[in-house]
């Protein structure tokens, strides 16, 4: 449980450094939603990566392996919150700041089965 607890808040700072950068981008004009996803979820991933390496799996395994394996998962993440939240965007009626939570949470799941098992999992 204490995995889940330190994935949780983990998560949740990567996800709220997520959705701050997402919606200065937008409400500063400089990108539209969907565009902005990609910077914010750039910023986010290194929060992600070094509290999950440190705190959530306490990973021993070297930054060299443990890195590129991170970025495997999150970027497949990235790629279901992307076209989810295309996906909501353009089908609900739900706005962009909403939907992008939803997303987040939605995600998460999967991120976490495949961070514990294969990116951070302890080489043997």
């Amino acid at each position: 449980m204490r995995n889940v607890g330190y994935f949780l808040l983990v998560g949740a700072t990567a996800a709220a450094i997520h959705q701050v950068a997402v919606i200065v981008l937008v409400e500063t004009g400089l990108l539209t939603p969907a565009m902005a996803n990609l910077p914010g979820f750039a910023i986010a991933w290194l929060a992600s990566y070094l509290g999950h390496r440190h705190l959530t799996f306490r990973s021993e395994r070297p930054h060299r392996e443990a890195a590129p394996r991170f970025l495997v998962v999150a970027l497949l993440a990235f790629a279901a919150n992307q076209a989810l939240y295309v996906l909501l965007l353009r089908f609900t009626p739900l706005h962009y700041a909403v939907a992008l939570f939803i997303v987040l949470i939605a995600v998460a799941v999967g991120t976490y089965l495949l961070s514990g098992r294969w990116a951070f999992r302890s080489a043997r």
